[in-house]
């Protein structure tokens, strides 16, 4: 990184951990209510019971990084799963997916891009769920103490991403956007976005489907087939561009 990135950076991980050290303490306070919520959750989904081991997962993989490393992009996943939020882990994409990430940039070498070394991994939520779409039942089951606290984290994670983005100069993938639409889960994310980049269409924000079950790679290679786009990187872009367009509508 240049010092200027690397300033960038540095100020952005400092803030970052302070966000998700106070909303950790929100989350504990009365009597750990968020983990509560959580495994309500789960157990009403049905989801075989786990070690809830951390309500709110700061990604300790940027402690990692240091001004000598190269940051070629920044990914934005949905939020912290079951093996992001272990106590041995607290780091993003360490499961399932995160492993389809890293394949995908490994068999693409055109890209020169290390999923884990060059990639500031993050999510539009620190909140921890074994599902995504368990963050809808903690939203129901809740109240307006969820509901307000959810928001700001989505609010604020994405005022910092969009800072860091503009530090780096790198392009902004987010993969996931099932959620992002108007009555999404991630709707505040999207706002925040709209808002922060004020709908430029040449704003260096793209959507993806996610990596899990191949998805992300699925929709590349009929987007590949249906177009013109030459290189990989030409037909990423276009794709990424067209998913935007057609979720927040810029």
């Amino acid at each position: 990184m240049t010092p200027a990135q690397w300033s960038s950076f540095a100020h952005f991980r400092n803030a970052y951990r302070s966000c998700c050290d106070e909303w950790e303490k929100t989350a504990d306070s009365p009597a750990g209510w968020l983990t509560q919520l959580q495994t309500t959750a789960c157990a009403s989904d049905g989801t075989p019971e786990y070690p809830l081991e951390t309500a709110v997962v700061y990604n300790r993989n940027l402690d990692d990084i240091s001004e000598h490393d190269r940051i070629d992009l920044i990914l934005v996943a949905d939020n912290p799963g079951k093996d992001e939020q272990l106590a041995k882990n607290r780091r993003y994409l360490v499961g399932q997916s995160g492993k389809l990430a890293d394949r995908f940039f490994r068999m693409n070498p055109e890209l020169n891009i290390d999923f884990r070394k060059n990639v500031v991994i993050l999510n539009k939520s620190p909140i921890h769920t074994a599902k995504t779409k368990q963050l809808g039942l903690l939203r129901k089951n809740g109240g307006e103490r969820f509901r307000a606290f959810f928001e700001e984290t989505q609010r604020r994670t994405a005022e910092e991403t969009v800072k860091l983005q503009r530090g780096l100069g790198c392009p902004l993938w987010i993969v996931g956007y099932a959620e992002m639409r108007t009555s999404g889960l991630f709707a505040p994310y999207s706002q925040e976005l709209q808002v922060l980049y004020d709908q430029k269409p040449e704003s260096p924000v793209f959507l993806y489907q996610h990596f899990s079950m191949n998805r992300f790679t699925i929709d590349l290679e009929a987007h590949r087939k249906n177009s013109e786009a030459g290189s990989l990187r030409d037909a990423l872009e276009a794709l990424g561009k067209k998913r935007r367009r057609e979720i927040l509508g810029w």
